[in-house]
């Protein structure tokens, strides 16, 4: 049973309760409040601390979805220590469907934040402060940026062994080597000590099913392995774990017509698609550099040259 107080964003929360807290975040123009809210479960017996954390850029739905069908199909509710979820971060943002705070910055370009910097940045200020530091586990949920699409995947640091093995449970089809980005909010909890998977599916403003079951069963997958939940860890994908990669860019300006399916494995001079007029002079077709697979497609149907068009490994 449990005995530990347990605290956070200044208030007790009791053991074998459900507790819903808000995060203030600023007024608006008409002086209404605009808040987060913070869904905690917290169970009688002791244990870690789990954040599901999803909307850190307003625009990216798939995550959102995906802790809405974990609250309600109750696996947030733990038999041992505490599930947070914080379904929509970038509340403002999650509003206008757009990326960014009102103040034009990227929310997860502004971490730890500051106490008296722009509005993101006191937000991110908030958080470390407030929140950060008592949990043990983070979900971070995104998808691609604009039109560009990522197959299911975990980032992390393939150097970190707890990391790589939470994500070998969590099963997504795709693993990838990322490094840490400066004052993101992954290396602000990685600097703090916490354990963080970064799960990216599927496009901005979208909602896609195949993505949001592949969250929510890779979610469950790590819950149960940490022993918040019971049940049966399912491992139905063959992960590809990517140890580098490159983005494939456009030569050309002109209409883009798509010719691959996102995840593939291609092979050396494969066709991956074709840059167009809109009157039928200029063709240029693009190949496969080399063996690799490809796991995020810019799905644009108009590109501009040097633009991003296909994410791909290096390593065959």
């Amino acid at each position: 049973m449990s005995n530990k107080p347990f605290t956070i964003l200044g208030q007790d929360i009791p053991a074998g309760k459900r507790t819903v807290l808000d995060i203030e975040v600023a007024k608006l123009h008409t002086r209404t409040t605009v808040k987060v809210p913070v869904i905690i479960e917290r169970s009688k017996v002791d244990g870690p601390v789990i954040l599901l954390l999803a909307g850190v850029h307003g625009d990216e739905i798939n995550g959102v979805g995906i802790i809405r069908e974990i609250i309600n199909q109750k696996l947030n509710v733990p038999k041992k220590g505490t599930i947070i979820c914080i379904p929509v971060f970038n509340i403002f943002g999650y509003l206008i469907k757009t990326r960014e705070f009102p103040d034009g910055r990227d929310l997860n370009r502004m971490f730890p934040g500051s106490l008296n910097g722009s509005l993101a940045s006191q937000f991110a200020h908030q958080f470390t402060k407030e929140i950060a530091p008592f949990v043990d586990y983070v979900i971070d949920f995104h998808t691609g940026g604009g039109e560009r699409d990522n197959i299911s995947q975990i980032r992390l640091d393939s150097s970190e062994e707890k990391t790589l093995e939470l994500a070998n449970i969590f099963n997504s089809p795709y693993v990838v080597h990322s490094s840490y980005i400066a004052k993101s909010l992954r290396e602000t909890l990685k600097k703090m000590g916490k354990t963080v998977l970064l799960f990216e599916g599927g496009k901005s403003n979208n909602l896609d099913p195949v993505v949001i079951n592949h969250g929510i069963r890779g979610t469950k997958n790590v819950l149960i392995h940490l022993g918040f939940i019971d049940g049966e860890i399912e491992l139905t994908e063959n992960s590809t774990f990517i140890k580098s990669s490159k983005w494939l860019r456009s030569n050309h300006s002109g209409m883009f017509k798509l010719l691959v399916e996102n995840g593939t494995h291609v092979k050396k001079k494969d066709l991956l698609g074709v840059i167009q007029d809109p009157f039928g002079e200029f063709k240029k077709r693009i190949f496969a550099p080399f063996d690799c697979h490809i796991f995020c497609i810019n799905k644009t149907p108009i590109v501009n040259k040097g633009e991003a068009l296909f994410h791909i490994s290096i390593d065959g």
